[in-house]
């Protein structure tokens, strides 16, 4: 048996619950689908809040789907990416000539999503003018799209989420009181992937077997070490993070396991890329950094053997690696 095989770790078989989209083995997520399936069957706003990358799309989607409300439409909308007027025409539609480039009338997202649910995703971005109109539709259901001189009767359920805490926005000014206490009847908190007992590793199993399914490079394993830098980073961008490196592992590797030189720069504890313009031989630097990282990976540590896969001496080695401060 080679030295790379005996280096691959054994897969473990954690207990998975899957979630309408979302997968985990961790004790604090399964108290939380427990709870989306309760406060699904009422009619009660929830706010989610939580960081980027946590799922908390799949968290309204889920509750939609778990609502006498399922068969009726789940709108979304991420406030943060449309300014003030193309939100409020997002949300309440426009009339022919409301304002320039209005050339036909539009239905907005409350009218479409009626029965339903509408998700406002980043709803501390909203600005104050459209807070009020919001609040409007909670308390009376009703909304006048722009342009328009009558009101429209509605009947939607919200689901909002933010990365920001909403009783903080509303003490420095920038959010609404009453609005913040109409849409968070329900406040349910999603935990980042660090917080999640279990998760990293077997997440990173799952979308190993998912990215498997795509085609292209197979996949069997993780090296000890590529799994060691798995587990002990901290994930800032959360799930999302995490398939997203190992996404670039499968696309930069080859082979039957994933090994520390495959995963991001972040992972193997480098620094950003270089900037645009910069030189070359930084560039060098740091393939080289990643090609050592990988021999001593799929070695388990042994210096002479790494030196040997990378045609080097031990003296050699040793100086690569007081040089990339490895030793």
């Amino acid at each position: 048996m080679s030295q790379r095989r005996r280096n691959m770790i054994k897969r473990p078989r954690p207990k998975l619950t899957f979630f309408h989209g979302m997968v985990s083995c961790a004790p604090i997520m399964l108290e939380l689908f427990e709870l989306v399936r309760r406060v699904a069957q009422t009619n009660a706003s929830i706010l989610i809040r939580g960081e980027t990358g946590t799922g908390k799309e799949l968290v309204a989607q889920a509750a939609h789907e778990l609502s006498q409300r399922n068969r009726a439409p789940f709108m979304a909308v991420n406030c943060a990416t449309l300014t003030s007027e193309l939100l409020a025409s997002e949300l309440f539609g426009h009339v022919r000539g409301a304002f320039t480039g209005a050339v036909r009338d539009r239905q907005g997202l409350f009218a479409r999503a009626d029965g339903g649910t509408l998700f406002l995703d980043e709803v501390a971005e909203i600005e104050p003018e459209i807070q009020a109109r919001l609040l409007r539709v909670l308390q009376e259901k009703t909304f006048v799209p722009l342009g328009a001189t009558e009101a429209v009767s509605v009947d939607v359920r919200i689901f909002s989420a933010t990365h920001k805490a909403l009783r903080r926005e509303v003490e420095q000014g920038r959010f609404r009181a009453d609005l913040m206490y109409r849409i968070r009847v329900v406040p349910i908190f999603l935990p980042p992937l660090r917080d999640r007992e279990g998760d990293v590793e077997a997440l990173a199993w799952h979308f190993l077997d998912e990215l498997n399914r795509d085609g292209g490079r197979q996949v069997q394993s993780f090296t000890a070490g590529a799994m060691k830098a798995l587990l002990s980073h901290d994930y800032p961008g959360n799930v999302r993070e995490l398939r997203n490196v190992l996404e670039y592992a499968f696309a930069v590797g080859q082979g039957p396991e994933i090994s520390l030189g495959e995963l991001t720069p972040e992972l193997r504890g480098e620094g950003p890329p270089p900037e645009l313009g910069a030189k070359t031989s930084d560039t060098a630097v740091t393939r080289e950094k990643a090609r050592i990282l990988d021999a001593l990976d799929a070695t388990g540590g042994k210096k002479a053997q790494a030196a040997a896969r990378l045609g080097m001496s031990r003296s050699t080695l040793w100086r690569k690696m007081r040089e990339h401060a490895l030793s």
